[in-house]
């Protein structure tokens, strides 16, 4: 079935930050360029909200991140890093992001998610069938779930033009 796109569609984006992070970091060695994503995904429709769900952690060192997020017109939604008596350390957003999904869904045609997450399967076939959303998926490829892939309306894969939506060199996000 072709993707529908048109200039008055409105466009929710919901960014796993810690996968999308996690992807260019291992796969490229280098840095997401979220603001470049964000504007290649939504592809001249009419952009309602873009959140990045992101974690804090004790040292703080991703503030200018954040701050960067923020610059180019996502809204950061911050948690805390867990850090349990044993050690084990969770960083985990996707309750959030898929209850946001849904609350916001109402106001929205298609939903964005920028994560290779299998989890979000079941997301993705509720926001299809019960709230009539088209769903859309941006991710690296080769570090995304073929269900997430299979579930979706339209995949977008980073890996087809890396450079554009990397920075090397340490560069700012």
């Amino acid at each position: 079935m072709p993707i529908i796109k048109h200039p008055e569609q409105r466009v929710g984006v919901f960014i796993d930050a810690q996968n999308l992070y996690h992807s260019g970091k291992n796969l490229y060695h280098s840095k997401v360029n979220f603001g470049a994503i964000v504007k290649d995904a939504v592809d001249n429709r009419k952009l309602v909200r873009a959140l990045a769900y992101v974690i804090s952690t004790e040292s703080g060192e991703e503030s200018a991140f954040f701050d960067a997020l923020t610059k180019v017109g996502i809204e950061t939604k911050v948690k805390d890093l867990q850090i349990f008596s044993s050690g084990a350390k969770k960083a985990d957003w996707d309750v959030g992001l898929a209850i946001d999904a849904v609350r916001l869904a109402p106001k929205l045609d298609t939903i964005i998610l920028l994560t290779g997450d299998g989890d979000f399967v079941p997301l993705v076939e509720y926001l299809q069938m019960n709230l009539g959303c088209q769903v859309e998926v941006v991710s690296f490829g080769k570090s995304t779930s073929a269900k997430l892939i299979e579930a979706t309306d339209n995949f977008m894969d980073l890996d087809d033009a890396p450079n554009k939506y990397l920075l090397r060199g340490g560069g700012k996000k």
